[in-house]
């Protein structure tokens, strides 16, 4: 007979990823349809892993916390049973808005790229993420992403407030890349991936850049594919777009639709802030099923929310509607920030599932934490999507299978009434019941 371990969030219960009494499989009769029945023989993409970002705001925040806070929050996220389970993350080239200012790691007009030097990311960011390492003890995937050139290679001559960058500058553009990825691989770092651009759609009164499809197919093509080959970079993968989903369809089809290009991107990168548009994620999987998928950012915009439900609901409907589109992974971001949403050189505050208060020392798990994790807990690397038929009214759903033979049944209910549905899993049926704004995960061993 099936096992099965259940696990709940729940607003009104007080449970955040408690352990409930298990679901009892049953045999069916031949009459019995369950509400949600797996279909363990329909495979779909394996995940990477969950994770969230290492920004210069979350190091710094934590790097004011007690010691046994940092390390708490640290375990917290990164643990293998204590924790999350997160094997991810991002890490910005040079500053971002969630930076405390401006700063890249070279002079102004090197060409040369002689002076480049990341010590500004040892004071805070890369101890933050080798103790992560550390903690999480077993492969970890890091993309690195950057916001904007040097303010002297664009046509702004700033680093905020859009621009592009100058034509003349492109080569040496692209060697900044491979210089940051030789400098994090010597502290140890395993960059896995760079993104072209952060949001390169969007002028942001922070760090930003504007690419054109065309101009940032033409960049990989003529100036990051072949640099990053050059310098034996080509197991660095390079992620297209890393912006929102409304138009993500014609930005990667111009960008894959050029050969040239293509066979040096690994896949598209989105955010979550333009809506939740999943069937065009779904249509960029369809048209170019040899190419991934990967969620790069998102996060409550706004400052601080603390205790609110409706922010571990947006986490939940997300992560259900982008894994059942083909997304590989899930990179969350600001991994935690301070009492007022930030710190950000240019007031753009935002919630992260993790508030760390630097005036009482005090470490708040927001919901979004809860909803995170009950898929990068039980949701593990190598896990395969499998396929799921749901008649469940009001009711999201997704289904993994883990390495070890394992289902991942993960089960959401916005509403404010209880629902109770039936899981099943061949000729077995369970009785699953869902309080009002809950999320459950039913590990399921057969």
């Amino acid at each position: 007979m099936t096992k099965a371990r259940t696990v709940v969030t729940a607003r009104d219960t007080g449970e955040r990823l408690s352990p409930r009494e298990a679901i009892v499989f049953r045999a069916r009769t031949t009459k019995e349809h369950a509400d949600v029945q797996l279909q363990p023989e329909q495979e779909f993409q394996q995940m990477l892993g969950f994770g969230g970002a290492f920004t210069e705001a979350a190091a710094y925040t934590l790097s004011r916390m007690s010691p046994g806070k940092r390390a708490e929050v640290i375990r917290k996220y990164f643990h293998p049973e204590e924790g999350l389970n997160y094997s991810m993350g991002r890490v910005h080239i040079h500053s971002c808005d969630f930076a405390l200012g401006n700063y890249t790691y070279v002079q102004e007009g090197d060409t040369e790229l002689a002076t480049f030097d990341i010590s500004h990311d040892h004071k805070w960011v890369l101890p933050l993420i080798k103790d992560a390492m550390e903690v999480r003890g077993g492969p970890f995937t890091m993309l690195a992403s950057p916001w904007s050139p040097p303010a002297w290679m664009k046509t702004n001559g700033e680093m905020n407030n859009g621009g592009s960058l100058k034509p003349e500058y492109a080569a040496v553009w692209a060697r900044y890349y491979t210089k940051f990825i030789e400098a994090y691989r010597k502290e140890g770092i395993p960059v896995w991936a760079v993104s072209v651009q952060n949001e390169p759609a969007a002028v942001q009164t922070w760090d930003s850049c504007i690419y054109s499809a065309e101009e940032e197919r033409d960049f990989v093509k003529n100036h990051l594919g072949p640099v990053m080959h050059e310098a034996g970079l080509a197991d660095v993968n390079i992620v297209i777009w890393d912006h929102n989903r409304d138009i993500m369809v014609e930005r990667a089809s111009t960008v894959l639709s050029d050969p040239e290009a293509a066979r040096y991107v690994w896949g598209t990168g989105i955010h979550w802030y333009g809506g939740e548009e999943f069937d065009k994620v779904a249509k960029v999987h369809e048209l170019f099923p040899d190419k991934h998928l990967l969620f790069t950012e998102g996060c409550q915009e706004g400052g601080v929310r603390l205790g609110e439900w409706f922010t571990g609901e947006r986490y939940g409907r997300n992560m259900i509607g982008d894994l059942n589109a083909w997304t590989e992974g899930y990179l969350d971001w600001n991994l935690v920030l301070d009492e007022t949403g930030g710190p950000n050189h240019v007031g753009n505050l935002c919630d992260a599932p993790v508030i760390a208060d630097t005036t009482s020392d005090e470490v708040h798990y927001n919901s979004s934490y809860y909803y995170i994790g009950h898929f990068s807990k039980f949701i593990v690397p190598g896990a395969v999507r499998i396929g799921l038929d749901s008649a469940a009214e009001d009711v999201l759903a997704t289904a993994f299978r883990n390495p070890d033979g394992s289902f991942a049944v993960v089960l959401m209910n916005e509403g404010e009434e209880m629902r109770s549905v039936t899981l099943g899993l061949g000729d077995e049926l369970a009785a699953c019941e869902l309080p009002p704004h809950s999320i459950a995960t039913h590990l399921i061993f057969s």
